[in-house]
Parts: structure tokens; C-alpha cells; sequence
């Protein structure tokens, strides 16, 4: 690995950056619980080339967020864990250590 972190390193600062740069924003901007495939990629391109990072990059952390079950997927639909809804709802600010505290309680 060039970066010198772990696997699991890299995964979680893939998902922190995606869920923070990427997600959270679009779901405060179109002021709903999902959003399409169509949604999520103009805005990862957007901040892609804000920041240049790279497409691979995101789509890792894309799918991570789906595999800690932040994110559901349903087609080309993603929504977010219904924990996470109050929170757009208030349009407060939820950042990835706030999302994964809500979806982990039982």
C-alpha cells in the first residue's frame, strides 16, 4: 500500500471522507432521506475535482458506508439509515462519527 496505513485505515478514512464531502452534504442539499445513482455522481465529481481525489477512492468508501449499513441500497436508490433522518430533518450537521453511533445502537 503507497499510503503506508492499513487496509482497514484506508477504509475508514475512504468512508469518513465520502460520508462528509460527498453524502451528508447531498442529502442536506436535496432535503431527502435517498438520493439516485445520477445525484451521487455529479456531486462525487464535483468534489473529486474540488479535491482531487480519485473516483476509486470514492467508490470504495461508497461501498463501505453500504457494508457498515449507513447507506441502503436499492437499485440505483440509496437512503440512509432511518437513525440518521431526525438528523436531516433538523438539517444538523451529522458527521460519520455520529452516523456510525446511531446505525450501531440496537
Amino acid at each position: 500500500m503507497l499510503s503506508g496505513k492499513g487496509k482497514y485505515a484506508s477504509a475508514t478514512e475512504n468512508r469518513r471522507f465520502v460520508w462528509a464531502e460527498i453524502v451528508w452534504p447531498l442529502i442536506l442539499e436535496i432535503n431527502d432521506v435517498a438520493f439516485s445513482l445520477q445525484q451521487y455522481q455529479k456531486k462525487r465529481d464535483e468534489i473529486c475535482k474540488e479535491k482531487n481525489v480519485t473516483i476509486t477512492t470514492t467508490s470504495r468508501g461508497l461501498a463501505s458506508l453500504l457494508q457498515k449499513g449507513i447507506l441502503l441500497k436499492e437499485d440505483k436508490i440509496y437512503s440512509i439509515h432511518f437513525r440518521l433522518i431526525p438528523y436531516m430533518r433538523l438539517k444538523a450537521n451529522c458527521d460519520y462519527a455520529t452516523a456510525i453511533h446511531e446505525v450501531r445502537i440496537k
